[in-house]
Parts: C-alpha cells; sequence; structure tokens
C-alpha cells in the first residue's frame, strides 16, 4: 500500500465517522412524532381545528404531527390517554370547555381534569348556535322556547356526546328556560348536526364549524348564536339572549394541553411554535372561515384561563343539573 493510498483511506475513514456521529442527532430530529389526540370523532370542533393547522405546526417543530380522533364519553377516554403519556411533549390533547365540564359532569374520572394537565397554547376561541330542524315551525329563540315549554317531552336535541359542550351548553339552556327535552347524545359535532338534517332530533346547539357550512340550507334554521355579542362569523343571527333567554351565554377557548410534568422548556418551545403557525395569514383565513377567532397567548396567560375556566364550568353544569355517573 502506497502512502497517498494509505492517506486516502485514512481521510475516507474520519469522514465516515463524522458523518456516523451526525447520523443519531438528524435520525432522532426526523424520527420525532408529536401525537395530537382528539377526543371526540371527526368533525368535531377539536378535530377540525386539529386539522387545519397540524401540518404547519410539524414543520414549525422540525417533526411529524400525527392527529389521532379517541372519541368516548365526553371526551374523556381521549383525555385520560394524554394524562398517562409520557410528559416529553410529544402527547398532546386539542381540548376545549368539555374538557373541564367532564371534570365536574362525572362523578368518577381517572385523572383531574385542572391538575394533570398543564396549559401549552391557547389557539382561539369558538362560538356556537342554536339550530333547529326545519319541520319545526319557528323562526325565532323565544318561538322555539313557547313551542317547546307547550309540549314537554316531546322533542330531541342531539350532541356530541354526553359530557361534550354541545350537550352543556342545550342542557343549561333548557334549564334556565324551564323546558324538557331528550337528550340524544353521539360521537361528534358532525354526527349531531347530521340527525337534526335528517329530521331524526329537532335541534342542537352546535359549534360554529358544525353550522356555518349550513346557512343556506333548507334542512336547518339557524335561530341565533350563543355568545354574549353577536358572532363576527354569523353577523346576521341575533344572540340567544336578545331573542327570548336574557342572560343566556356560551362560548368556548380551544388550545393545546399536555401531561402536567412536561418540562417548562417544552411547553415553551411548543408554545412559541404554535404562536408562531398562528400569525400566518394564511392559517388566520383558514381559522376565519372555520369560525374560530385565532388568539395566542403565553402559558402563563393560557393557564390563568384555564384555572378560570374551571370555575365557570363548574357553575355551567351546577345550573344544567346535568350528571353523568
Amino acid at each position: 500500500m502506497t502512502t497517498t493510498t494509505a492517506l486516502l483511506l485514512a481521510r475516507r475513514s474520519l469522514i465516515a465517522l463524522a458523518m456516523a456521529a451526525t447520523l443519531p442527532a438528524a435520525f432522532a430530529q426526523q424520527q420525532r412524532v408529536i401525537h395530537i389526540v382528539v377526543p371526540f370523532g371527526t368533525g368535531a370542533v377539536q378535530d377540525t381545528v386539529a386539522r387545519a393547522f397540524n401540518a404547519e405546526l410539524g414543520t414549525a417543530l422540525g417533526a411529524t404531527t400525527v392527529v389521532e380522533n379517541r372519541a368516548g364519553a365526553g371526551g374523556t377516554v381521549g383525555s385520560a390517554i394524554v394524562a398517562k403519556a409520557p410528559a416529553d411533549g410529544n402527547t398532546l390533547v386539542l381540548a376545549a370547555a368539555s374538557h373541564h365540564i367532564g371534570g365536574h359532569l362525572y362523578s368518577k374520572l381517572s385523572y383531574d381534569p385542572l391538575k394533570d394537565f398543564v396549559g401549552v397554547a391557547n389557539i382561539g376561541n369558538a362560538g356556537y348556535a342554536l339550530a333547529v330542524a326545519s319541520g319545526m315551525n319557528v323562526a325565532t329563540t323565544a318561538d322555539f322556547i313557547k313551542e317547546v315549554k307547550a309540549n314537554p317531552g316531546k322533542y330531541n336535541y342531539a350532541s356530541a356526546g354526553n359530557g361534550s359542550a354541545t350537550h352543556l351548553a342545550m342542557a343549561s339552556f333548557l334549564a334556565k328556560a324551564g323546558l324538557q327535552m331528550t337528550h340524544i347524545p353521539t360521537k361528534s359535532t358532525g354526527e349531531a348536526v347530521n340527525e337534526v338534517l335528517a329530521g331524526r332530533v329537532q335541534a342542537v346547539i352546535s359549534s360554529s364549524i358544525g353550522v356555518i357550512g349550513f346557512q343556506n340550507d333548507a334542512r336547518l334554521k339557524l335561530l341565533a348564536t350563543t355568545g354574549q355579542k353577536r358572532s363576527p362569523f354569523l353577523p346576521n343571527l341575533p344572540t340567544v339572549a336578545e331573542s327570548g333567554l336574557p342572560g343566556y351565554a356560551f362560548d368556548s377557548w380551544i388550545g393545546l394541553l399536555a401531561p402536567a410534568a412536561t418540562p417548562k422548556a417544552e411547553v415553551d418551545k411548543l408554545n412559541a411554535a404554535v404562536n408562531k403557525v398562528l400569525a400566518d395569514p394564511a392559517i388566520q383565513e383558514r381559522f376565519v372561515r372555520l369560525g374560530v377567532e385565532p388568539r395566542t397567548q403565553t402559558p402563563a396567560e393560557f393557564q390563568q384561563l384555564l384555572r378560570s375556566d374551571w370555575d365557570a364550568m363548574g357553575l355551567v353544569v351546577k345550573a344544567s343539573g346535568a350528571k353523568v355517573d
């Protein structure tokens, strides 16, 4: 072997060693997979929102993001999975008001909705709307209340499941108005709205996402929105409070939560990535088309919102009189 050949082989060996040293880190980065658990089925507000930005979030983090639907028991099945997941930032739940509702509604849960999670990022605010099947001879919220009150137990309402926001929004509405309707739980907002469209169920309080595409559908009548002020997405609709039930209001935050023990550095990293994605005008426009007002907060600000919402949802559940064993 000549000296030149030996030097060439030695050089190639050094290059190979250098490449090998960098491969594990690069491979690990390429292989990171972040699971976004949606605790409801397809068509639910959380599912629609998760799929509207998960690819961009993955790009911002240099990871692959996978949306997983784990429906059941008003969102508590999916939330339980995340509560027990490794606290490494790779398993998150796309939660909303139903996350806290379940904690007050169910007598037994395997996790604490507040203590077992940490707020990663607020994503936006979702409004809700009262919709009825075209077969109901009503045009306003006041008409609806009058009709249901005159026929106690005759009519049904659908929801995304026991303990879901759509369940409690209507349950508290009925309690405040002194009405009786039969609850028909489904697995998602989409299914609940479909039951009304088909005429099998007479009413639903759905997220705006669930009904905004049916404004001109003859099978459905949108009566009112449920926020404290009129929705920017359905501006021609009055609120429930101004059109038949004063004092009633219901809306929901949407955000990502992680297991409580997730390191602060990881939470901050995820929060920064989400906020970066939400700053993109294209993403903002996408959310607006879904009826969601994008919102960014620091982890500390979001955690404060979660604590106040926990108390607020407790009052909603108490007012509704609902309970699930």
